[in-house]
């Protein structure tokens, strides 16, 4: 068995290459991280033949830059399995500590859909970020870090959970009226979603602002925060409106990041895979471009591990 991992900031994802192991940690690399007894713990348990890693969480602040990151996490990798290969930016998976390995996993999704879809754009909204990558001729031409890829829309740092809701909306409208909202992390995308109804608490995996609950009625608390106010004070059908605000201007910003590629290099076919696939949805809406979901195809587990699976893939079909 082929293990894909992908090691993000927040999450550490896995999938085996024939999909019948799928595993989703959160594991906030800025805390005092369980990563390396982690993955002690998955080799240990599953034994994989080999692993094809991908990782993103370079960036996380406990480091003082990106090297010390990956070497923290190379360290953590190989100390747990005894043949584990990085993918780089290239889409090439290589076993010594380079820089080139940095937040390559759109890479390993991205060259595993352009065998089938050959000219798309691959978006996949996760907890914290939405990858909008341009695929020609079957392979991906995103800028390769993603210092680049946020100045050339290729990359949206917001989520389906993570985002802080003051980072979305300057104000929101009650009515004829308008309110400024307070710039605390009072509450996350994740809040609005479960007001929604369009995640579910087993889908809320990060932590809360508050570190209560993730209820429908521990949501709305959050929510209301927001505003400067408690459940005493605002009415649910106001929260409800909040909660809509933000998924509004969330999907309006991702729309346009989609947009922009598409009339960048004339593609109009979407190819949505994540957590936040109900975003993406949203945000092609109305655009006359053609929408294809990894859900629909591998599952909706494997879609919100999409990377993981891909490395573990590539990695096979590598047969190195």
């Amino acid at each position: 068995m082929i293990l894909g991992i992908d090691i993000g900031g927040a999450n550490t994802k896995i999938a085996s290459d024939d999909g019948k192991i799928v595993e989703l940690h959160y594991i906030p690399l800025w805390k005092n991280t369980k990563l390396p007894m982690m993955l002690l713990e998955i080799a240990q348990r599953l034994k994989p033949e080999k692993v094809g890693v991908a990782i993103t969480g370079e960036l996380a602040d406990c480091f003082p830059d990106k090297d010390a990151g990956l070497s923290y996490i190379i360290d953590a990798v190989n100390n747990a399995f005894t043949d584990a290969y990085f993918l780089d930016n290239d889409g090439v998976f290589i076993k010594e500590k380079k820089r080139s390995i940095a937040a390559a996993n759109w890479m390993a999704s991205s060259l595993l859909l352009g065998k089938e879809y050959r000219d798309c754009i691959f978006v996949d909204i996760g907890s914290t970020t939405t990858d909008i990558i341009p695929i020609k001729n079957g392979k991906p031409v995103a800028s390769k870090t993603d210092f680049k890829r946020l100045k050339n829309g290729e990359l949206v740092y917001s989520g389906a959970l993570r985002t802080n809701i003051a980072a979305i909306l300057k104000r929101v409208k009650f009515g004829n009226t308008e309110s400024r909202i307070s710039s605390e992390l009072f509450a996350i995308t994740a809040d609005a979603y479960i007001v929604l109804g369009l995640i579910g608490q087993e889908n809320y995996t990060c932590d809360t602002p508050d570190g209560d609950g993730k209820t429908f009625i521990d949501a709305k608390r959050r929510l209301a925060r927001v505003v400067c106010a408690d459940l005493n004070e605002i009415r649910e059908d106001e929260i409800i409106s909040i909660a809509n605000q933000v998924m509004d201007a969330q999907v309006s910003d991702i729309r346009a990041a989609i947009q922009e590629i598409s009339l960048k290099y004339c593609i109009k076919k979407i190819v949505a895979c994540g957590l936040g696939e109900f975003l993406i949805r949203n945000a092609v809406n109305e655009t006359g471009l053609e929408i294809f979901f990894v859900s629909e195809k591998y599952g909706a587990q494997l879609s919100k591990v999409f990377p993981a699976f891909a490395a573990a893939r590539l990695l096979k079909e590598k047969n190195i």
